[in-house]
C-alpha cells in the first residue's frame, strides 16, 4: 500500500494510531546507532575477490536497503545464477547490540510512509548494502538451473563484490541485464507452472486524495519485478533443499487453503463480475487474473488476503517442510537485512556447502527463531491489514449515504462480511439472516478515517 506524500491530516493521524496501536519501532537508541557505526568500520578480510564480475542489483528506485546482486552465465545447457547476498554477519556478532535489538524487531516493518528497519540505516541503507559505490563484503550463492527450470546449489562463498549498476524496475531495459536473465526467468517460471505452484504476489495499491474524497489504484507488477522474484526463488529452493539432506536449517511453510477458502472468494469473483468456471481450483483462476484491470487486481489482492498462515520451522528428522503455495520444500535466505532469520540460514548454507559444521550459534538459534518471526509476521499481517482498512474508510468517507451493491461471502457470529460490487472494499453488516452468496444492497452510514471505522447497514 503506497499514499502519495500529499497526506492528508486524516491520513497522517490514522497512520499515527497504527503505529501505536502495534507498538511499531520507533528510532535505534544511541548505544545502538554507535554500535552500527563501529561495525560498518569493519575491513573485509575472509573474502574471495569478485570485484571483477559484473554484478548489478534491481530493485524499486527508492530502494537503498540492497540485499541482493546478481551476475548470470550460460554453462553449457545450464544457467548459472550468482546471487551475492549482503554479508550481514560481517557486521553483526552473536549477543552484541545489534544482534539483541534485531531479535526484538524480527523484521523490518513497512509502513506507507516509511519504515522500521531491522538494522540501522548506517548498515541496513549503507555499509552492508549492495549498493554499487565501492566494494561490499557478501555471500555468493552458485545456483545452477537446468533446462527444466530446476535449481541446485553448486557452491557458497564469502566474496568481495563490486556492483557495476543499481538497476531499478520502473526504468531497466533488456540491454542492461545480463544476456541470460530473461531465459532465467523463463526456467523458473515453467518449474512453478510445473509444480503447480500458485505464488501470489501482492500488487500495489495507491490512496489519492481527489476533489470527492480518495480513490484506490493498483499498480501492476512489472514484469522485471517477477523476474527479479525468480532468482530468490530459484536460490531460496536450492538452499532448502542443501539444508534438508545436511540435516540442518530453518523452513518456511504454508499448509494448503482451508476449505472454506475457496467458496468465500468465489463469491467475491461474483461480487466483481469476474467469471470463476465450476471446473477450475483457485491456483487455476488465480494465473488466469490480469491484474493489469482493477478488478482483477482487487480479486488478486482477496486471494493474497485469504491465503494461508506460512510460518517457520526448523529442521525435525523423517519430516519434509512443504510450503503449499510454492509446492516445494523452501527456504527464506535472500533478504538478510529486513529478515533476522535469514542471516541464520545464510550462514548454515555458507557452512553445508563447504563441508563444514554448522556454527554452535546458528544450530541453537533454529529452535527460537519461529517464535520471534511469527511475532514479526504477525505484526507484518495486522500492520497490512490496518492500512488496507484505513484506505478503505478513506475511499468510503466520500460515499456517505450512497448505496452499493455488495454480495455475502462469509458469516460468522459478528455478521456477515461483504464484498462491495463497485469498489475494491470489504466491510462488515451486523445482520444474521444472510447466507455466503446472497445480494445485498447496503449504505455508507458514517465514516471515521483515523480510527478506520466505517459503519454500513443493508437497505435491501
Amino acid at each position: 500500500m503506497r499514499i502519495r506524500a500529499d497526506l492528508t491530516d486524516e491520513l497522517v493521524e490514522g497512520l499515527v494510531e497504527i503505529r501505536r496501536q502495534f507498538k511499531v519501532p520507533g528510532e535505534f537508541s544511541a548505544p545502538i546507532l554507535q554500535a552500527a557505526d563501529e561495525a560498518a568500520a569493519r575491513v573485509p578480510s575472509a573474502h574471495t575477490d569478485r570485484t571483477d564480475w559484473p554484478f548489478v542489483t534491481l530493485d524499486p528506485a527508492s530502494s537503498t536497503d540492497l540485499d541482493q546482486a546478481f551476475h548470470i552465465e550460460l554453462t553449457g545447457d545450464d544457467v548459472m545464477l550468482h546471487y551475492a547476498i549482503a554479508d550481514v554477519a560481517w557486521f553483526v556478532d552473536d549477543g552484541d547490540p545489534l544482534d539483541n535489538e534485531a531479535w526484538l524487531r524480527g523484521a523490518t516493518q513497512y509502513l506507507p510512509d516509511r519504515k522500521a528497519g531491522l538494522y540501522p540505516p548506517r548498515l541496513a541503507e549503507g555499509a552492508a548494502s549492495l549498493l554499487p559505490d565501492g566494494p561490499r563484503p557478501a555471500i555468493v550463492f552458485h545456483v545452477r538451473v537446468d533446462s527444466s527450470g530446476h535449481s541446485k546449489l553448486d557452491g557458497v562463498e564469502r566474496s568481495l563484490i563490486h556492483s557495476r549498476a543499481k538497476l531499478a524496475y520502473e526504468t531497466v531495459q533488456p540491454a542492461d541485464l545480463p544476456a541470460a536473465f530473461a531465459e532465467l526467468s523463463r526456467r523458473i517460471t515453467m518449474a512453478e507452472d510445473a509444480r503447480g505452484a500458485s505464488r501470489i504476489e501482492p500488487l500495489e495499491q495507491e490512496v489519492t486524495a481527489s476533489d470527492s474524497g480518495y480513490e484506490i489504484t493498483y499498480r501492476p507488477r512489472l514484469k522485471s519485478e517477477d523476474d527479479n522474484a525468480a532468482m530468490s526463488l530459484a536460490t531460496n529452493l536450492a538452499v532448502a533443499d542443501a539444508l534438508l539432506a545436511a540435516g540442518t536449517g530453518l523452513f518456511r511453510i504454508m499448509p494448503e487453503p482451508g476449505p472454506r477458502t475457496e467458496p468465500r472468494l468465489r463469491h467475491t469473483a461474483r461480487a466483481f463480475g469476474i467469471d470463476w468456471p465450476a471446473g477450475t481450483n483457485l491456483a487455476q483462476f488465480e494465473r488466469s487474473l490480469d491484474g493489469r484491470s482493477p478488478k482483477p487486481a482487487a480479486m488478486l489482492m482477496a486471494i493474497r488476503r485469504a491465503g494461508g498462515h506460512a510460518s517457520y520451522v526448523p529442521y525435525a528428522a523423517g519430516q519434509r517442510p512443504w510450503h503449499s503455495a510454492m509446492a516445494a520444500t523452501y527456504a527464506h535466505a535472500t533478504a538478510p537485512l529486513r529478515r533476522l532469520a535469514d542471516r541464520y540460514v545464510v550462514m548454515a548454507a555458507l557452512a553445508v556447502a563447504n563441508g563444514q559444521a554448522v556454527p554452535d550459534h546458528v544450530q541453537q538459534a533454529f529452535p527460537k527463531l519461529p517464535a520471534v518471526m511469527e511475532r514479526a509476521d504477525d505484526a507484518a499481517s495486522q500492520i497490512e491489514r490496518a492500512v488496507i482498512d484505513l484506505a478503505e474508510t478513506a475511499l468510503l468517507s466520500g460515499q456517505v449515504q450512497h448505496t452499493f451493491p455488495a454480495v455475502v461471502t462469509d458469516v460468522d457470529d459478528r455478521g456477515a462480511r461483504i464484498q462491495l460490487c463497485d469498489l475494491p472494499v470489504v466491510s462488515r453488516i451486523d445482520v444474521h439472516n444472510v447466507e455466503p452468496g446472497d445480494d445485498v444492497r447496503v449504505r455508507v452510514v458514517s465514516t471515521d478515517i483515523p480510527t478506520r471505522t466505517a459503519k454500513l447497514e443493508r437497505v435491501a
